[in-house]
């Protein structure tokens, strides 16, 4: 994935327009419809993948335009498959539907949605025990990596605080379909303040969460495709997804070589390199966003992906920060030098024991098998709630 953050990235475009005309005009509708067909067909080309819900399409009274953006982007991927670049990993489409969105396909989709649901383009996540909308996007929001929103009410509100919380990417676009008071276009707004942009996402090109704000807030006469030029750009500069390692600090410690050693020639080219992630490490050599070390951990910590813990030495801190990505139901790999004495809590865990002699390449091979085998693995503690 090095080089491109669309490749194999699922993203996930939202948003609603409501039924008062004075809100969301025909005018304004069509163009926003327009503007994401081509921005669909774009990303296709671009390698990216998209999380879509699958439900019923109602249609607003008064012109008799689509309330929801889904089925667009349904009908935009699947017309434009062939502009996917070969090897693209998948799947193309992860699809959400509900027990009863079987009957409420609409019939001008219900061929498509035949064809292709059970082919290898499409994954269908199931969210058949769930009544609530809210339970359901939260299932969209876990498998999404980027969230773009236009228009729409409090359910945009709710994703965007989901991806955020999960330190994913949320891109406000600020299309006049819907009240200035909610939805995309009140996260537009609270994005226009310097001190609030870098909330949403940040990106690797020198320029700033606030700058690339203002690029998006477009001008009237901006045509479609220049505003999905800027976008797809954006969306390309995007920081990858972050996995925070945890490890000894303590340069004095006989081992503290041997891990820098491991972490610098196998875990960090690994997981940059071929698996697409930024590695973080909090050890005093880079500036530090937040007040303290110790906030700035628990924060990174928090936001990552992924947790990678090297658990050598036996440092209290290491012991401290893994349980809190445990408990936070973080996909979380654990490793130690071979030979290291562990808790006997930790022995019931899956832990990769590397070596300091061997090849590199060996090595690599070793520790890619081990994430492999873990990456998917349930969390220690079972985040459902009571009651569906």
């Amino acid at each position: 994935m090095t080089g491109n953050f669309l490749a194999g990235r699922r993203v996930h475009i939202t948003g609603s327009i409501p039924e008062e005309l004075d809100l969301a005009c025909t005018e304004e509708v069509v163009k926003a419809r327009h503007f994401i067909s081509l921005l669909v067909k774009d990303l296709v080309g671009q390698g990216a993948n998209f999380v879509i819900p699958i439900d019923a399409e109602k249609k607003r009274v008064c012109d008799d335009e689509p309330i929801c953006f889904d089925w667009l982007i349904w009908d935009t991927v699947v017309k434009n498959l062939h502009r996917r670049p070969e090897g693209t990993p998948g799947p193309l489409i992860l699809a959400v539907k509900h027990h009863k969105n079987e009957d409420q396909i609409p019939e001008e989709h219900i061929d498509t949605w035949d064809d292709y649901r059970g082919s290898s383009h499409v994954r269908i996540e199931s969210a058949a025990h769930w009544n609530m909308a809210s339970k359901r996007m939260e299932i969209q929001a876990r498998s999404g990596d980027v969230l773009i929103t236009v228009g729409g009410g409090e359910g945009v509100l709710f994703l965007a605080n989901i991806y955020h919380d999960a330190g994913k990417p949320v891109i406000p676009l600020n299309y006049q379909i819907c009240s200035p008071t909610t939805g995309s276009r009140k996260i537009f707004e609270y994005a226009l303040a310097s001190a609030h942009s870098d909330r949403l996402f940040k990106t690797e090109d020198g320029r700033t969460s606030h700058e690339w704000i203002n690029q998006l807030d477009f001008a009237i006469r901006k045509p479609p495709e220049g505003r999905v030029e800027v976008l797809i750009r954006l969306i390309q500069n995007l920081t990858p997804p972050t996995a925070f390692f945890i490890c000894l600090m303590n340069r004095e410690h006989e081992n503290f070589e041997g891990v820098k050693n491991y972490y610098d020639s196998v875990v960090k080219p690994v997981m940059e390199q071929e698996i697409g992630y930024r590695m973080v490490i909090v050890d005093g050599s880079q500036g530090y966003e937040n007040a303290n070390i110790n906030q700035e951990v628990f924060n990174r910590l928090h936001k990552s992906r992924i947790v990678i813990t090297d658990l050598t030495g036996s440092r209290p801190n290491c012991f401290l920060e893994l349980g809190y990505a445990l408990g936070r139901g973080l996909p979380t790999m654990i490793l130690a030098k071979q030979g290291t004495e562990l808790p006997f809590d930790i022995h019931t865990v899956s832990v990769h024991q590397w070596v300091e002699q061997g090849l590199i390449d060996d090595k690599k091979r070793d520790f890619r098998a081990h994430w492999d085998s873990i990456k998917s693995r349930s969390p220690l503690v079972s985040m459902e709630p009571l009651m569906p």
